[in-house]
């Protein structure tokens, strides 16, 4: 499989999926939403993926949206707009409920569609470098790609709020301490850490993994009792897998278990 704007690499387990067009900093075009389609889909459907790391080349994880593109876009009125975005949706949904963990290294800037491209995933890892910003507003744009469902969820109501309203710009430090990441590390460690997580999830009981992920996503919209409904389902789905079977042998025979995702 081919892509222009980005690369896939799969290995030992993890497939990395690196935004390539350093040159204007991973700006998404139409060209880059389409191969990432193609790249989620791959993942989504080759079994021996077992979690995935998103990252960019360069100075940036993702700039946000190419201006150029934007422009194009323009020329086609609100029916084509709705409709193009229509489009970037159905990819955008598989990745959020992809049952596999995500990691995402963010490695320099993560602006507008960038940062809730970044949300996507269920842990974010970030440089101490990265800059974040919802930055739509500064071009006079409501925000896409879901990122005033996610931004909220991540960081709070008030203080998504306070971001997504003036734009503004904060950094990896803050971005800690307001919850959107799970961690900072120094640039020349985050390859490192953010392979480290990822292999270690790879390694773990992932189709049980896959439904918690898909749990907990739920569980922000959920009353108690539906919610339940769903906790009841995947806790029997999960009693029916091979890896249970491993875990609770290797449990009884004292011994580190070997999952195999199945």
């Amino acid at each position: 499989m081919s892509f222009t704007t980005l690369t896939l690499e799969k290995r030992e387990g993890v497939g990395i999926i690196t935004l390539d067009r350093p040159e204007v900093l991973n700006a998404l075009n139409f060209d880059m939403g389409r191969d990432l389609a193609k790249a989620v889909a791959s993942i989504r459907d080759d079994d021996e993926v077992r979690a995935i790391i998103l990252t960019g080349k360069g100075r940036a994880f993702c700039s946000g949206g190419d201006i150029k593109g934007m422009l194009a876009r323009l020329s086609k009125g609100a029916t084509g707009r709705r409709e193009h975005l229509k489009t970037v949706y159905r990819w955008l949904i598989e990745l959020i409920n992809l049952e596999k963990p995500v990691i995402a290294a963010i490695n320099g800037y993560a602006f507008g569609a960038g940062l809730s491209l970044a949300m996507t995933a269920d842990i974010l890892i970030a440089s101490e470098s990265a800059e974040f910003a919802l930055s739509f507003l500064k071009l006079g744009l409501t925000p896409d790609f879901a990122g005033a469902y996610l931004f909220p969820r991540a960081i709070g109501l008030n203080r998504a709020k306070l971001f997504t309203l003036t734009a503004d710009t904060f950094n990896a430090q803050q971005a800690l301490e307001f919850g959107l990441l799970s961690q900072v590390v120094p640039a020349d460690s985050l390859s490192e850490t953010a392979w480290k997580v990822a292999q270690r999830l790879a390694q773990g009981p992932t189709r049980a993994i896959g439904m918690t992920k898909l749990m907990l996503n739920k569980s922000l919209d959920l009353t108690l009792l539906d919610f339940l409904e769903v906790e009841a389902s995947y806790h029997a789905l999960s009693g029916g897998t091979e890896d249970f079977d491993e875990g609770v042998r290797a449990f009884i025979e004292k011994r580190r278990p070997e999952f195999k995702g199945r």
